[in-house]
């Protein structure tokens, strides 16, 4: 039986929807890039800071990955390039190349906005 994962996210959390024919439930997992370290690094340093950025939100996607690699069809979804960044990311990793990704825009959503954009995309299979 194939498994199905929603993802909305941006580039500091990321919502993970299994998809169940019965219930969608979601995860929350948060980028730990926080807005006092961005403070605290950007009073050292800005390249102190944009280093200590990229390397949470690297973080972020890795964790991301992880989940990901557990489903056979996924679908990251979101307003910013946050979902592009994972998906570049994904597609340059061997261990992905059996997952089928896709990327839809999307404005912020409720949860349960989340959960029919889901619902519907996977309906469709």
């Amino acid at each position: 039986m194939k498994k199905y994962l929603g993802i909305w996210m941006d580039h500091r959390s990321a919502n993970i929807m299994e998809y169940k024919i019965d219930a969608i439930e979601t995860n929350i997992i948060d980028s730990k890039f926080t807005k006092e370290e961005k403070s605290e690094s950007l009073g050292k340093s800005e390249n102190i800071m944009h280093n200590k950025e990229q390397q949470k939100q690297s973080e972020f996607y890795q964790n991301l990955g992880a989940i990901i690699r557990n489903y056979d069809e996924v679908l990251l979804f979101g307003p910013t390039d946050a979902k592009l960044e994972l998906f570049n990311i994904l597609r340059a990793d061997t261990h992905f190349e059996k997952v089928n990704i896709k990327i839809e825009q999307a404005d912020k959503m409720t949860e349960n906005q989340q959960h029919s954009f889901v619902k519907k995309h996977f309906e469709k299979k």
